[in-house]
């Protein structure tokens, strides 16, 4: 009998800044941000880059909205804010 491995957890941590981001947006568009962090944790796919400094961490695109994260770990990521793109860099 053989074991198939378990998928790696990945454990994700939301900001109090990224709480309220999320909770400020339309629901249909934050269940599509949702979407794509979803999809970026069980496959690694998405339009991820690594911010240029000053600014620390990744931003993942979602549409019009930009989800900025930090890695903790392998198997962890903080979500540090959700911004509509318009606005995300100011």
């Amino acid at each position: 009998m053989s074991e198939e491995a378990a998928p790696e957890r990945i454990s994700v941590a939301w900001s109090p800044e990224a709480r309220s981001d999320i909770r400020a947006i339309e629901r249909e568009t934050a269940m599509q941000v949702l979407h794509c962090i979803d999809r970026y944790l069980a496959s690694r796919a998405g339009d991820v880059k690594k911010l240029k400094p000053p600014r620390t961490g990744w931003r993942l695109r979602c549409a019009d909205h930009r989800v900025f994260f930090d890695q903790k770990g392998e198997n962890g990521i903080e979500i540090t804010g959700d911004r509509n793109r318009k606005d995300a860099y100011r």
